[in-house]
């Protein structure tokens, strides 16, 4: 199993490793990331846990996160395959940038490489991967890499006592490789966040 892939828009993807805590604390400064981790990543503390956390996921065989690295070795950004079920040879994706390098497909090309590799050196077949409608850029990602549009998954994620609905997308081993060129993609259309609703007690019927 190949830990380091190259891929022919000149970036690399590698595990990540302790050395990327200043990498990891910057890239979580900016407010957007706010939801791209369980807890604030907001010290050094928090940056190495959350690299440790990659690092024994990776070990278990649990997850497999890549740093996606530029030009110098530059960190601008993470894609990661986890909830990885062998019984059923599936996997989910998620990626994000840094705020730097967003827009100019580096999301979509490590999405397109992480795939690939999940496919050939893990030996899945299915990877699916979610974003909340209010997300258009997210979805042109998956669109891009290749993966499909399945369906809604309606208020599935709660943030700042908001539920989002969730746009379900999924590629199989078997799908052909997307085309080099992004194509137009179709999303969900974007609708306003839902208020939370009040919790409701389940009662025993009668």
């Amino acid at each position: 199993m190949r830990d380091r892939v190259e891929v022919s828009s000149g970036l690399l993807l590698r595990p990540w490793c302790a050395r990327d805590v200043d990498a990891v604390v910057d890239a979580f400064a900016e407010p957007a990331m706010q939801w791209q981790s369980g807890e604030p990543i907001g010290s050094m503390a928090a940056a190495s846990r959350w690299l440790t956390e990659r690092e024994e996921r990776w070990a278990a065989g649990s997850a497999f996160a890549f740093a996606v690295a530029g030009a110098g070795g530059t960190v601008l950004g993470n894609v990661e395959v986890g909830s990885i079920s062998r019984r059923h040879d599936t996997g989910w994706v998620s990626y994000w940038t840094t705020a730097a390098v967003r827009g100019r497909g580096v999301a979509t090309h490590g999405c397109r490489a992480l795939a690939r590799w999940a496919f050939q050196d893990l030996g899945l077949f299915r990877l699916e991967l979610g974003h909340r409608v209010n997300n258009p850029a997210s979805c042109r990602v998956a669109r891009a890499a290749g993966f499909a549009v399945e369906g809604l998954q309606r208020q599935k994620l709660v943030y700042d006592d908001v539920r989002y609905d969730v746009e379900l997308h999924a590629r199989l081993s078997c799908d052909p490789e997307p085309p080099n060129e992004d194509e137009p993609p179709v999303c969900v259309e974007q609708v306003a966040p839902r208020r939370q609703a009040p919790r409701v007690r389940r009662c025993d019927a009668t």
